[in-house]
């Protein structure tokens, strides 16, 4: 069965725009999952929504709401959330250039591979892609998907590219603070010499075919 795009529109890069489709280049279901069931009937449970004092409530009584302080709520309704949603516009502009060493690691979320809707679009894709490549950058944009609108980055990827979403600068954490009580002490050279010998010794090129996870192996053998 051919894969479902994720997402359909075009990236636009000046007066050039290129017809292409997204595709999620993870697996969701690779990891096993349990279910919670009720030993003496064998059954999946179920769970209810309930208000403490109250017990159970009907579905149609539930809003959304966001906490502004401890148990005080903003109330939202699903009208007032959706006028401020992000109209997906299917395009992706492409407004600046950077190097891919600028961006740092932990600013980066979840990958996609990029492709060419159709033949009519390849030239352009093809020429885009080998742009990127030879200037050695990556292009930043703005995504709207499904109401939110996401910070990605698109680059070369063998024969397409790839996309990956970024997080904002408000949703990563400052490390200095995490490391603030460490020594700012020089180890001694023959413990740097050590560890640098152990390196060079376990040093190869990175193969993912190379680690499974033992747990999940373990699982499927259970």
């Amino acid at each position: 069965m051919a894969a479902r795009a994720y997402w359909q529109g075009q990236i636009r890069l000046a007066l050039v725009s290129i017809p292409v489709e997204m595709y999620s280049a993870t697996k969701s279901g690779a990891k096993i999952r349990f279910n919670q069931i009720h030993e003496p009937s064998g059954k999946r449970i179920s769970y209810e929504k309930v208000v403490p004092g109250i017990g159970p409530i009907d579905r149609d009584d539930i809003i959304k709401g966001y906490e502004v302080s401890k148990g005080e709520y903003v109330l939202l309704d699903d009208e007032e959330i959706e006028a401020v949603k992000i109209e997906s516009k299917r395009t992706l502009e492409l407004v600046q250039f950077v190097d891919a060493c600028e961006i740092d690691p932990l600013y980066f979320e979840k990958p996609y591979y990029v492709a060419p809707k159709d033949e009519l679009a390849e030239e352009a894709f093809i020429v885009l892609r080998e742009a990127l490549r030879k200037a050695g950058k990556v292009g930043l944009g703005q995504l709207s998907i499904r109401g939110s609108e996401k910070l990605v980055a698109l680059k070369p990827c063998g024969k397409g590219l790839l996309l990956e979403t970024l997080r904002y600068a408000d949703e990563v954490r400052k490390g200095q603070s995490f490391f603030s009580e460490i020594e700012e002490a020089k180890p001694k050279k023959e413990l740097l010499d050590l560890a640098q010998t152990l390196i060079d010794q376990k040093s190869a090129p990175f193969d993912a075919n190379e680690f499974e996870d033992r747990y999940v192996e373990a699982l499927k053998k259970l």
